[in-house]
Formats: structure tokens, sequence, C-alpha cells
């Protein structure tokens, strides 16, 4: 993702979406954001995902998360695609509860590095790879995760990761491998155990290890 990084301010793009043109840090406003994109319109594995997307809109919102996904195709027809995606999550009658951006000319694709090389359309265009965005409330860039065009996500971990987000963003832990919400967390290391004793009240309990190090120190959130 050229010129990208984690921490950095997340571009203010202005793109057409299926409710009208928007400018991205307005969208937002306070709240956090996800942007997924995905390769084509009417393709198996990318209604497969927003479907889940759709499933799991009302977690998303739970976690003040607003989610906003982005093809290379028209808006026309991302409304079109969207009754598919809504059918096959058996909920047809229900509209699609995020907008679709369209990218039909691939600018916004080329801006945030989201072509896949390997995986071109009939015309021998790029595909837009299946990138993820999170964005916190400072609009900075907080995770990205990019996959290939042929890989779908799993919008589970998503909802992990973001939890694990925002819950590192208000204290001064870290997440271990596997964690989920209820689990315990870890120390950071730049606490000193006196600072560490004061913050967790829950207590801090030590993993001793040969090396007699401290520094896997675990506490209940």
């Amino acid at each position: 993702m050229p010129g990208l990084l984690l921490g950095d301010t997340f571009p203010n793009f202005e793109a057409d979406t299926t409710i009208g043109k928007i400018k991205f840090h307005d969208f937002l406003g306070d709240s956090w954001g996800i942007l997924f994109s995905h390769p084509r319109d009417f393709t198996p594995v990318c209604t497969t995902e927003l479907a889940r997307a759709a499933k799991l809109s009302k977690e998303f919102e739970k976690r003040n998360v607003k989610m906003i996904a982005l093809s290379i195709d028209s808006v026309e027809d991302h409304k079109a695609w969207s009754k598919d995606v809504m059918a096959y999550s058996c909920e047809p009658d229900r509209p699609l509860p995020y907008p679709i951006i369209a990218d039909d000319k691939r600018e916004l694709s080329v801006q945030l590095g989201m072509l896949d090389p390997d995986e071109r359309d009939q015309q021998g265009m790029p595909l837009t790879a299946r990138c993820v965005f999170v964005v916190d409330p400072h609009k900075k860039l907080k995770l990205s995760i990019l996959y290939p065009a042929t890989t779908g996500r799993n919008f589970d971990e998503l909802l992990r990761v973001i939890d694990s987000l925002q819950l590192t963003a208000q204290k001064k832990v870290a997440t271990p491998v596997d964690w989920k919400p209820g689990d315990k967390v870890m120390v950071i290391p730049t606490l000193s155990e006196a600072e560490a004793a004061k913050l967790f009240t829950n207590g801090v309990t030590t993993k001793e290890v040969p090396s007699g190090k401290t520094y896997l120190r675990f506490t209940q959130p």
C-alpha cells in the first residue's frame, strides 16, 4: 500500500456511492470506519462476503463502526448487485445496510494500492484485491489487510480485530494470540510493576519462563 502506513491520516477522498456522493471523513463523522474492497460486482466470492458483512452489520454498529464497500463497477450495477447480495443473505426485502463506492475508473483503487496484478478481467485490466482498512475516529489508519482476489475474508475475525483495536486504544494493554473479548490481556512492556499494579486493580499475574524475565504479564481488563 504505497505511501499509506499505519498511523497515517486516511485520505479524505470524494466518491460516488449507492447513497450518493460522499467525502470519506464526513461520512465517518466521529465513528470508526471499515472500508473493504471487492474485485467485481456479480461475482461469487464477493457476493458471499457482502452478504456476511450485511448479516454482521448490527455488530459493527454496536462498536460504532461505519461500514463501506468498494468495487470497480458503477453505482447502477452496485444497486442491482445489492439485491442479489441480500437474497443470498436470505433477507431479500431488506436493503443493503451499508453503501458501496463506485470506482469504475479505478482511481481510488490506484490511490490506495488496491489492485491485484495477478487477477484480471476479460479486457486484461487488473481487478481490485480484497483490501480491508480500519480507520479510527481521528481518521488514522489503524489496520490494513490485503487478500488476493481469490480468497474470501473472515468478517468474524475483522470484528475480533476491531474489539482489540478499541480496547488497546483505551487501556495500556495488548491482546495475545487468539484473544477474544472476555479473555485476559497482556500488560504492555513499557509499564513498570508499580504502574501496572496501580492501573490494573484486578491484579497482574506473571508467567514464569526459563529466561527469568518478567515480560509475560496478564490481567483482566
